[in-house]
């Protein structure tokens, strides 16, 4: 839920804001290390000019939660378990820091791979949040495709994936880097269970997402143009508190 400032006689407008901020550092809607909002977008946010949100952010650097660059402010919150589980990023082992990398994502409501339905639970036929993406080098090297299938559970409790019930087409571009975020964020504890295989001029990852209940969450079949070797591992993330 988006906070809004209100007027006090014993605080000034821009220590408000900044206590504003801080409350969505600590509760993660801002993780570690992701850009805030410009400067535009926090003044239209909160009803206030541009120079009182530049007020309140100067509060928050001098107090080390955020840093600023030339590409804008970013949280630093210390003590985040995101800041220290860059698997955060969604989907998990799909981007790559190579330059001049070309990604696309989109997502679109269908029925999802024989596979996928049955790892899910779903009833045959019965469509879900698909989630495609795909990168690669200038030259078309390095390729990496991921495609994510989300549960009824999943789509139904994290408010942020519901609603791409109605405006999932496939056209449009899929902003879901915080997906599991915002899972935790709805009390979900993830639980990660990546199955890697060689492939003859790939590899292959399996992934399974449950929660604290043992409830499907998500299954992801990313495949990796590269040489690894063949390893199954997993990891638990606490819900949001």
């Amino acid at each position: 839920m988006a906070r809004t400032a209100h007027p006090s006689d014993h605080e000034p407008r821009y220590s408000q804001i900044a206590a504003l901020l801080l409350g969505d550092l600590r509760d993660g809607t801002i993780p570690p290390g992701e850009r805030l909002p410009g400067e535009r977008e926090l003044a239209n946010r909160f009803g206030v000019s541009r120079e009182t949100v530049r007020q309140a952010l100067q509060m928050l650097r001098r107090g080390g939660l955020v840093s600023t660059d030339r590409r804008g402010s970013h949280a630093t919150l210390p003590g985040s378990t995101a800041e220290h589980v860059p698997s955060l990023d969604f989907p998990v082992g799909a981007h790559t820091t190579e330059p001049c990398t070309v990604h696309r994502t989109t997502v679109i409501w269908e029925t999802p791979p024989p596979e996928h339905a049955h790892a899910l639970g779903l009833e045959p036929l019965r469509p879900t949040l698909v989630h495609r993406y795909e990168s690669a080098a200038a030259d078309g090297s390095g390729l990496r495709t991921a495609v994510t299938s989300f549960s009824a559970v999943a789509v139904t409790e994290v408010e942020e994936l519901a609603r791409y019930r109605d405006r999932a087409d496939g056209t449009a571009s899929a902003q879901l880097r915080r997906a599991y975020d915002w899972m935790r964020k709805a009390g979900l504890t993830l639980h990660h269970r990546d199955s890697i295989t060689q492939l003859p001029r790939s590899v292959r990852v399996t992934r399974r997402v449950h929660d604290q209940y043992d409830r499907p969450l998500e299954i992801t079949d990313l495949v990796v143009d590269a040489q690894q070797d063949a390893l199954v591992y997993e990891f638990t993330l606490p819900a949001a508190g």
